[in-house]
């Protein structure tokens, strides 16, 4: 069969600082860069779906059409023109190339300046475009915010499983297989879904522990016989439109089959809803808690910075976390990415050795942040490039642009001129930090740093220091969220909190 590719991802928070632009999408900031064409094809080694899918699809000797693969940080909303740049060209070749079938690489919480919903409004424009015979598959991530549009437009949506996501490829190759499917056997797959009432912070979301792990293990167990595809996606729970929020769907050939394993989930994750609340640390709670264990540790105690994290919409330059570390006296620490080229310029053109004056970060926008102003040593400087070689973007080139190390006190601080989350250990090696040696590390991440961290971790503690993500979503200002959806676990919904009544059973 011939098959078209595309790629086109994006995690939007809409209480974010900074717009994701074409040049971020160009750059990639932490995904491959965008890619063209046969330049789709070459990442087929990277841990991304798109690589997995055409794997699976050259194995079983199918014919593809690669279009675009496009990816950039979280951030706030895609501009308009990003969003038709990239949206265009897919839409251009499912007008003018000759296909079986449609395979997308989305992710499934994009917000757009023109649209809510940037999944689901690519969707339908394919749909309107192809017709309804030609079957449209496509893989999300586990932290998609799945609406009505993007299930009625696709055959099939497949989700990712683990949160760090490092079966990215693995979600490809699944929605392979059930395309193979489709083409072959030409049965229409039955479709249920449920949404979950309650908003699940992002920490709360890590498949290494509960109660996340139990639920994917309970929902692989229930994937057999007649149902060919079961997902949960957790949710964004930072995108301020009506259907942001959890949900579980699947598809199958059996619908009772299919809807019995869709209430079972359900009510796994209900009758848990107290477990998915998150306990947070100040930031001195968590330097001085890191300090006292690393004191007896033989490993680094690390910090997640998740408040400011990049991959969720942070600028990943809040300065609360050096502060705190300063402000106790922290030997042997490192804090990264910190994203300010301006900085790393005046570190590469002053050079290692030198100490200069600078005023770093803190340019978040967040009440009570405001740069560093000190004086820095320059212990390293370097061009940025690196490979990524962790559990998740394993085997893809990195880009962080002028890289620097710049040591104050017992601190050292990785400050690179691309905004890029703290995925792996090779960031820091990137600035010349061996991440092993050090007592603390605290990380602008959430959960992702834990595929490459956990292992050299003594402990691992959560700070909530302020920043644009918030951690726990009732701290958010929402206005336009279903307010029948409770904004936290065991929490209230917007109608309640607002005196208005709702007909729960709508949900």
């Amino acid at each position: 069969m011939k098959i078209l590719i595309a790629g086109f991802q994006h995690e939007t928070n809409t209480f974010a600082p900074t717009r994701a632009g074409w040049e971020n999408f160009l750059q990639g900031e932490g995904f491959p860069a965008l890619a063209r064409g046969a330049g789709v094809l070459d990442l087929r080694g990277v841990n991304v779906p798109v690589a997995g899918f055409i794997r699976h699809a050259e194995g079983a000797g199918h014919e593809l059409v690669p279009v675009i693969w496009a990816g950039a940080s979280a951030s706030a909303h895609v501009t308009r023109d990003a969003y038709e740049r990239i949206a265009g060209s897919i839409l251009l070749a499912v007008e003018t190339e000759t296909f079986d079938a449609i395979y997308l690489d989305l992710h499934g919480a994009m917000v757009a300046e023109h649209t809510d919903d940037g999944e689901g409004e690519l969707l339908e424009r394919i749909r309107l475009a192809v017709g309804a015979s030609v079957p449209v598959v496509v893989t999300l991530d586990l932290h998609a915010n799945v609406t009505q549009r993007m299930l009625n437009y696709a055959d099939a949506l497949v989700g990712y499983r683990t949160y760090p996501h490092v079966d990215m490829a693995q979600t490809g190759e699944r929605a392979a297989r059930i395309l193979d499917d489709l083409l072959t056997n030409g049965r229409p797959l039955k479709r249920a879904a449920r949404r979950i009432p309650f908003l699940i912070p992002i920490n709360a979301m890590c498949t290494l522990v509960e109660p996340a792990r139990g639920v994917y293990e309970l929902m692989t167990s229930l994937e057999r016989d007649t149902i060919a595809s079961l997902s949960f996606a957790p949710g964004f729970p930072a995108a301020d439109f009506p259907e942001c929020g959890p949900m579980i769907w699947g598809y199958g050939y059996d619908e009772a089959a299919l809807t019995a394993a869709i209430d079972t989930l359900f009510e796994r994750i209900a009758a848990h809803e107290a477990l998915w609340a998150v306990r947070f640390l100040t930031p001195d709670q968590a330097v001085i808690d890191a300090m006292q264990r690393s004191r007896s540790a033989r490993r680094p105690v690390v910090i997640a910075d998740t408040q400011d994290n990049p991959g969720a919409g942070g600028d990943s330059n809040t300065m609360f976390m050096a502060r705190a570390l300063l402000r106790h006296g922290a030997a042997d620490a490192a804090l990264g990415m910190i994203w300010d080229a301006p900085a790393a310029a005046a570190a590469h053109r002053a050079g290692v050795g030198a100490t200069l004056e600078l005023a770093l970060g803190g340019r978040s926008g967040v009440p009570g942040d405001e740069p560093l102003a000190a004086r820095f040593y320059v212990e390293h400087v370097s061009d940025g490039h690196f490979r990524f070689d962790g559990p998740m973007m394993n085997g893809m080139p990195g880009d962080l642009g002028p890289v620097a190390c710049l040591r104050i006190d017992g601190v050292r601080i990785a400050v690179s001129s691309i905004k890029t989350q703290m995925f792996e250990q090779n960031l820091y090696r990137a600035a010349g930090i061996e991440p092993s040696r050090m007592k603390i590390l605290v990380n602008k991440s959430s959960v992702h740093f834990r595929a490459d961290f956990q292992a050299i971790a003594d402990t691992i503690l959560v700070a909530k220091a302020p920043g644009p993500m918030a951690a726990d979503p009732s701290d958010l200002p929402w206005r336009r969220l279903d307010p029948r959806i409770r904004v936290s676990p065991n929490g209230k919904s917007l109608g309640e909190l607002g005196a208005m009544v709702f007909d729960s059973t709508a949900l």
